[in-house]
């Protein structure tokens, strides 16, 4: 079961070193304000008036080889900030991160050969020149021998089906296509610990899908830890089973998916088919909706077997199931809580 709150740390594969370990972690930004004007711009040059930003507020986690974590938050909550911090990019106001063993902040050679991180808002490829170009310079940058980078570019070019998206410029591609050159260019290292940010994002569904399978499969071909963000819940119920929910900084939960959906599930939806729309099924439930014999109920958790058991005696029914509501709405209720 995961835990909600302080008490938020997740305790799969107990003895195990983690590959990646977080202690109470904390981002503080310091930024500068004044009023409008030119008083107030001579103002700030004697006294400046600063406002602190707490963008990570003491988290704490391990993540084991192998796993896939889906890390969950609006807006503004911290998820690129932590990223950024696990790989190096930000320096952490205070507490300790060890990634593969290493500091991420000190960015060793050795360090940045494991990692990677792949930002679905921001372009490595070079603009103008086709995307073998630019990954021929990852290759010298890595120092990837002839061999293993023959091996895993065309691993790579199979599994994503890129090989006719080589010799254009990547100003021509679309965004599905250059999102796939960038998670390319992003793996030909063959990193063990990948952090993804938003990689489908602006993508339609059928990439989307594309993505996740390539993902999915990378994890376990080469048994990565892949922490991702995304806002497609479509993502997250598709590649990881554990959750990290973090909102205005602090880490609401960490746990299994399907422990996040029971906990915070008060009610399930039962779908009806009939023969036509029955003008009394208000009495077994919430009606959500009705339309061309399916009815769709809204009934509490603990009713759903007694309320099944009197639909299925007192009605002709055709077809029944019973779900659990949307992750979105899960997700939902978590940060209604957590802002609580």
């Amino acid at each position: 079961m995961g835990r909600f709150h302080e008490d938020s740390r997740y305790t799969g594969n107990v003895g195990a070193e983690p590959v990646i370990r977080v202690r109470d972690l904390k981002k503080t930004y310091v930024t500068s304000e004044r009023e409008p004007g030119l008083r107030a711009a001579l103002a700030s040059l004697v006294r400046r008036r600063k406002s602190y930003v707490q963008a990570v507020d003491g988290i704490s986690f391990d993540l084991e080889a192998g796993e896939m974590v889906g890390f969950l938050g609006p807006n503004g909550a911290g998820k690129t900030t932590t990223l950024k911090m696990l790989s190096g990019l930000l320096h952490p106001t205070s507490g300790e991160i060890a990634v593969l063993s290493f500091v991420p902040a000190r960015r060793e050679r050795a360090f940045l050969r494991q990692i990677t991180l792949v930002m679905g808002q921001r372009n490595q490829l070079v603009w103008d020149i086709p995307a073998a170009d630019t990954f021929e310079l990852n290759r010298a940058i890595y120092r990837i021998p002839a061999a293993d980078y023959r091996r895993t570019l065309d691993e790579l070019v199979a599994l994503l089906e890129i090989g006719p998206l080589l010799g254009k410029p990547v100003r021509n591609l679309s965004l599905g296509e250059r999102m796939k050159c960038e998670i390319a260019a992003s793996l030909l290292h063959r990193p063990t610990v990948v952090f993804l940010d938003e990689p489908t994002i602006g993508l339609d569904v059928t990439m989307q899908r594309r993505i996740r399978a390539f993902i999915a499969e990378y994890n376990r071909r080469h048994g990565a830890t892949v922490l991702l963000t995304s806002h497609y819940m479509a993502d997250v119920e598709a590649l990881a089973k554990r959750v990290l929910v973090i909102h205005h900084g602090r880490l609401l939960f960490d746990g299994e998916l399907a422990a996040l959906v029971e906990r915070f599930t008060a009610h399930k939806t039962i779908a009806v088919r009939l023969r036509d729309c029955a003008a009394d099924l208000g009495a077994y439930g919430e009606v959500v909706s009705c339309e061309d014999g399916l009815t769709t109920l809204r009934v509490p958790k603990a009713e759903t077997a007694r309320v099944t058991s009197r639909i299925l005696a007192d009605l002709p029914v055709i077809d029944l199931t019973v779900e659990d509501p949307p992750i979105e709405d899960v997700i939902e209720q978590v940060f209604t809580r957590g802002a609580a």
